[in-house]
């Protein structure tokens, strides 16, 4: 199972990052704390100091087209907000 899906790359996490030494990821909806804890540590090479995760719910999405209301939904998802240890560093584009 791929526990890892995704890093987040925005803005607040680059700030985040840069002063709080917290990076946000994308994750499997299974995974539990310890799990994605172990893949950060194997993947990235550095020590987690803490985890936190958050559940988003799919909303019901709806538009007005020419043959009428479309209704769709969008994908549940899980994020993981890690803090490193004071000293660690992720470089999401040393390999670009």
């Amino acid at each position: 199972m791929e526990i890892l899906i995704k890093p987040i790359i925005t803005e607040k996490m680059t700030s985040q990052s840069e002063k709080l030494n917290r990076y946000g990821f994308v994750v499997a909806r299974t995974a539990n704390k310890l799990e994605i804890k172990a893949a950060i540590e194997k993947m990235y090479g550095v020590k987690v100091d803490s985890v936190n995760t958050q559940q988003y719910v799919g909303k019901v999405k709806t538009r007005n087209t020419t043959r009428g209301m479309a209704v769709g939904r969008v994908n549940r998802s899980k994020k993981a907000i890690v803090t490193l240890k004071q000293g660690e560093a992720i470089d999401f584009y040393a390999s670009v």
